[in-house]
């Protein structure tokens, strides 16, 4: 028999009626007296030896019963909680209905609570993934990056060329003036198009040293800097000198320099073993995101504001460029939808690992914090100290992962040949 009511005002937020009794609010007070005179001071007594009705005299009665209070209106509604099976994601508001003798005896509580999901068939869905295949010419790019990080850099008089580095003065105008951050003189740059606006390197390969040219250039209409995206420029470079890169021998010896394998061929097979590994895991997170999109389309059901409102409370405290191109009103707003997704496939999965009694086990928990100590550099024990409550999360992101990893290892993969993860 419950001594509770449950009335459901949303489908994600409840009205909960329970009652404290007499004989609960006297055992609540016993219990807070226990507490409260271990560290009462009275002339004449030991402490935590004042007896109650002493203690009451010199400290009021209602000291004794707020304390009972705060203890027992926590225990009664989690005890109301749990006879009805509920998952509450907020603090509740509680009122009081009832009282005598300035005691609580009846009260009420109102919480968001998780919202009921009926789950659809979420084991062999069927998903097109990309093909996991690591070629030699991968691992020859791999090689070539290792071998460059023990290269030396040598003058050339040649012009140009792409991988070259390049030491320049710049000096950058829009409609013949100069604006701010288009100036350098001296400047070491390796002349690879990605790391520049396009078009700056393209223009500076094929110069040679002691040339001086007119580089002409468009920023990108979402360049990061207002003031010249999308406008025209014109950068005046001249170019000091050139070097390029001059890679050791692809030997054992570099095998043995770059990595704990004592031969090239060592190498290149370790080299395959870690390309392989990284495009399998590309390709299990793209069948795993293709899972997690359908499961959503086919799951319906209401959120829970508050979990919505804090979602969209990180996604802001992690934008650090959050107002870039909006107007003040605009930015909350404009992180509903990703916050709402974000909310729904975290409920999705914790009812799908409900229904499979997945858990973080002591055994999990451990193997991640020794995960952290190799990163960091620190003793397990100490990362686990240090997480404290953030233990919690921790274990909720290791029962998130064992779930899509058993969706993904019960669902049925269509080699899809147009798009496989790049290796390296």
């Amino acid at each position: 028999m419950t001594s509770s009511t449950l009335t459901r005002l949303a489908p994600t937020q409840v009205a909960l009626e329970f009652s404290i009794t007499g004989q609960e609010l006297a055992e609540a007070e016993d219990r807070a007296f226990r507490k409260l005179v271990r560290e009462a001071r009275l002339p004449g007594f030991r402490k935590g030896k004042v007896p109650r009705k002493i203690f009451e005299q010199a400290y009021g009665s209602e000291t004794v019963t707020s304390q009972a209070v705060e203890d027992v209106v926590p225990e009664a509604y989690a005890k109301a909680v749990r006879e009805h099976d509920l998952d509450p994601v907020d603090r509740p508001k509680l009122e009081v209905i009832e009282e005598s003798e300035g005691r609580p005896t009846r009260l009420k509580a109102t919480v968001e609570v998780r919202p009921s999901i009926e789950l659809r068939p979420y084991k062999g869905i069927s998903v097109s993934g990309p093909p996991v295949e690591v070629t030699e010419g991968d691992v020859e790019q791999s090689l070539q990056a290792l071998a460059k990080e023990r290269a030396i850099l040598v003058p050339v008089s040649r012009p140009g060329q792409l991988g070259d580095v390049a030491t320049i003065d710049y000096e950058g105008t829009i409609d013949g003036v100069p604006f701010e951050g288009g100036q350098a003189a001296g400047q070491t740059v390796e002349l690879s198009e990605g790391r520049f606006v396009p078009g700056f390197v393209a223009g500076i390969v094929g110069m040679t040293p002691g040339e001086s040219k007119n580089v002409e250039l468009r920023f990108p209409d979402d360049y990061p800097s207002a003031a010249v995206a999308g406008k025209p420029a014109v950068f005046a470079v001249n170019l000091h000198d050139l070097k390029e890169f001059e890679l050791p021998p692809l030997d054992d010896e570099l095998a043995k320099a770059v990595s704990n394998n004592q031969t090239l061929d060592e190498l290149r097979a370790d080299l395959h073993r870690r390309l392989t590994a990284i495009a399998t895991g590309r390709a299990r997170r793209i069948i795993g995101n293709t899972i997690l999109e359908r499961l959503l389309a086919e799951h319906d059901f209401e959120l829970p504001p508050s979990m919505v409102e804090g979602e969209i409370d990180r996604l802001m405290e992690d934008a650090t460029t959050a107002a870039i191109g909006k107007t003040e009103a605009e930015p909350r707003e404009s992180y509903r939808g990703e916050a709402e997704s974000r909310v729904k496939t975290t409920l999705l999965i914790e009812q799908i690992a409900k229904a499979e009694k997945i858990t973080a086990t002591p055994g999990d928990i451990a193997a991640e914090l020794e995960v952290l100590s190799r990163r960091y550099g620190q003793p397990a024990a100490r990362i686990r100290k240090a997480l404290g409550n953030n233990l919690l999360s921790l274990m909720d992101g290791i029962v998130r992962s064992k779930t899509l990893e058993l969706l993904i290892d019960n669902a049925e993969v269509v080699p899809n040949e147009e798009s496989p993860p790049p290796a390296s």
